[in-house]
């Protein structure tokens, strides 16, 4: 059975995904960390994911784009994005995508855990 307590996290700052590796295994989730769409992309294993922690700003390239072409993929998990770059474009854009929550760096722990945690409930 896939571990269904594993959390996707995209983000081209390593100190970031570091962060919220620790933060996520904190509160017993275990992380797949990726620092690019394209190694996103290329993982191919999103079966034992129930979730997409996605940065907006990928090094010149969109998280948002990147969740459209994941469901472009049929590739439906949930995401919440996270982005140093607040801006009415971005939260219209990233809400018009589908997410669960639109988080602004730096943002509190909380904040992160919160919707994860019912996200996780919601498939127990």
């Amino acid at each position: 059975m896939p571990n269904r307590r594993s959390v996707l996290v995209v983000d081209d700052d390593r100190s970031m995904l570091r962060s919220l590796k620790r933060l996520l295994g904190q509160h017993g989730f275990d992380t797949t960390l990726f620092e690019s769409a394209g190694a996103l992309l290329g993982h191919g294993d999103f079966g034992g994911a129930f979730c997409i922690i996605l940065d907006i700003n990928l090094n010149g390239q969109s998280g948002i784009d990147l969740r459209r072409r994941l469901l472009d993929n049929g590739i439906s998990l949930p995401v919440i994005y996270i982005t140093g770059n607040d801006s009415h474009a971005n939260r219209t854009a990233a809400t018009e995508s589908g997410c669960v929550a639109y988080l602004t760096k730096p943002f509190s722990a909380k904040s992160l855990i919160e919707p994860i945690e019912r996200m996780a409930a919601a498939i127990a």
